[in-house]
Order: structure tokens, then C-alpha cells, then sequence
């Protein structure tokens, strides 16, 4: 008997967007460069836990999330600081959780919404469905079959061998909304599990994070997941939610490429390198590899007529020091 597998089709707009991102990561290993500086890294982590909670109507802001992760003690509604702790901790496991594991996937949810509702870590026993406006828009499955669902669709991420991981990764946070398997917290859930598996599938995912796309979408994003739920299958939000992870790629690519200093960028790292003493040409072009002899010259004219720097002899003998 064949594994169960969810629906959904490998569209051409599908496998376009895969070939995308994989060309991405590409472009990204061939930087050939030390990992993201922790500066970097830090703000990502603080944009994404703002933004997967801005997208389920938390409002507590970049600063605040800062501060917790310092360690701070951060005011403002307890709901709101328990809910960016318990973000933050578990997008800091993510590394360590198995895709295929519903254990660390009931776990994952502990560490998502402990404090925040009784029966964190555990799937609900209740109906669910989901309201658009006054208009019921989703009827989730029973709540005797949730344990078997999720079962099967976590199966599906560890045995399936012929779907793409991209692919896969965005078709479980379908199904994840779809199944609706906790009574609260499933959209966190959703997305905290396909940065699971992107990141399963390569570590660049460490510093991608899809979530601050999603939120600048948002509309689409609910569309999407509506769009599914009328064809019955996951195609329509496995092609909205591959453009995301794409343009996350692009957007940390943009973050990474390297600016060309300007004149006045290498004038600041003299002076706070040389501070007041007096140095050559010579010394300056050492400091300053990336550029020949007349830049050097050009940007040490350009001090002393700035009046930045001041020089004293001439040619070989020229020596510059900071006013």
C-alpha cells in the first residue's frame, strides 16, 4: 500500500519557483562567506519573531523583543511578552527539532504557548471552525482524527522521497492550518514547521526566514489559504508561500552584498585608525588595500581641501594627520 501523501500538483509555477531558490542558494554558497555577523543574525531573528506574531494581531515591537533577548526585563501586556519569550525559544530549538517527529512537533507547541492556554503541547479535543467575519469559512477535521492526521503528514515529510523539500515544507504549513490540530496557536505552528523543515533541508535557512514577507502580504496570504481550502488541495498556497521563501532569499542576498566604500568611508576608517598622529601615503594605501595608488591620492586631496585633513611636505615627502 502506497504512503499517504496530501494533495496538491507540481504546477509550473511550482517548479519555476523551486529552481529559483534553489539558484538562490546557490548564489548564496558561492559568496563563499563567514556566516552573517551576529548583528545580522540578531536583527533576523527579532524581525521574525515580531512578524510571525504581528501576523496573529501581537503588537509588541522590535525593541521589546531586543530587550528579551538580552534578557531584559521588557513592560507591557504579560499576553504579549509571554508570547514573544515563547517565540523566541522555540525558533531558538528549531535547529534541534525533527521534522518527522510529532514528539517534537507537540513539544514545539509547549514551548509556543505555554502560559498562554491551558493545553499547550497537546492536540485538541474540541470541534474548530474558523470564522471570516460572521460566515464560517473552515470546518477543521474531527478531533478524534487529529492524532492520526498529523501522524500521517509528518510521516509524509520523512518518507516521501520524490517531492521537493521546498515543496514539502510549505505543503505541511498547509496542512497544518488545514488540520487546525491545537485550540489555539496553529498559525505560529504552521510556519514555525516549514522553517523546520527549510532548515533540515539547508542551513541557510538559519538567517531566511520567510515570516516578514508573510506578514507584509498578509491579505494574500489568508487568500491563499482560502483558495486551498475551496480547491480541496494546496497548490495555490505552496505557489504564494514558495514566492515568499524566494523573495526572503533575495531580500538576505541584498543584506549581504557588500557596498563599495566611498571616499569619505575610507577617510573615517583612517582617522579612527591613524587618530592624530601623522602618517604617508604609503601607510594609507596599507590600511586601504582594495584601492590603488591614485585613489589613495584623490582621497587625501579631497581631505586636506575638505579640510579634514591637514599635509605637510611635499610628494614623497607629503605627511597627512586629522585636524
Amino acid at each position: 500500500m502506497a504512503a499517504w501523501r496530501p494533495p496538491f500538483a507540481l504546477t509550473p509555477a511550482v517548479l519555476v519557483l523551486t529552481a529559483e531558490i534553489s539558484r538562490l542558494l546557490g548564489r548564496l554558497d558561492g559568496l563563499q562567506r563567514p556566516p552573517p555577523a551576529p548583528r545580522l543574525r540578531r536583527e533576523i531573528q527579532v524581525r521574525t519573531v515580531v512578524a510571525t506574531l504581528a501576523i496573529e494581531g501581537e503588537r509588541i515591537t522590535e525593541d521589546r523583543v531586543t530587550a528579551l533577548l538580552d534578557g531584559k526585563r521588557v513592560a507591557g501586556p504579560a499576553h504579549e511578552i509571554i508570547a514573544a519569550r515563547n517565540a523566541i525559544a522555540a525558533y531558538r530549538r528549531a535547529p534541534s527539532l525533527r521534522p518527522g517527529s510529532t514528539m517534537d512537533f507537540r513539544c514545539a507547541h509547549e514551548l509556543m504557548m505555554k502560559e498562554l492556554i491551558p493545553d499547550a503541547g497537546s492536540y485538541r479535543r474540541g470541534a474548530v471552525g474558523i470564522m471570516d467575519g460572521s460566515r464560517v469559512s473552515h470546518i477543521a477535521p474531527p478531533a478524534k482524527r487529529v492524532a492520526t492526521l498529523v501522524a500521517d503528514l509528518l510521516g509524509f515529510v520523512s518518507r516521501d522521497r520524490q517531492t521537493p523539500a521546498l515543496v514539502k515544507s510549505a505543503v505541511v504549513h498547509y496542512e497544518i492550518e488545514f488540520i487546525h490540530p491545537f485550540s489555539d496557536g496553529n498559525g505560529r505552528m504552521g510556519r514555525l514547521w516549514q522553517h523546520v523543515i527549510l532548515l533540515a533541508y539547508d542551513p541557510a535557512f538559519a538567517h531566511v526566514l520567510p515570516e516578514t514577507v508573510v506578514r507584509a502580504r498578509q491579505a494574500d496570504y489568508y487568500a491563499a489559504l482560502a483558495a486551498s481550502d475551496t480547491a480541496g488541495e494546496a497548490t495555490i498556497f505552496v505557489e504564494y508561500s514558495l514566492e515568499t521563501v524566494r523573495d526572503a532569499l533575495r531580500d538576505f542576498l541584498s543584506e549581504l552584498r557588500p557596498r563599495r566604500a566611498s571616499a569619505a568611508d575610507r577617510i573615517a576608517t583612517a582617522r579612527a585608525h591613524f587618530g592624530r598622529r601623522e602618517f604617508s601615503r604609503g601607510e594609507y594605501l596599507a590600511l586601504q588595500q582594495s584601492v590603488g595608488p591614485a585613489t589613495a591620492s584623490r582621497d587625501l586631496a579631497s581631505g586636506v581641501r575638505d579640510g579634514i585633513l591637514v599635509r605637510t611636505g611635499d610628494k614623497a615627502t607629503a605627511r597627512y594627520r586629522f585636524t
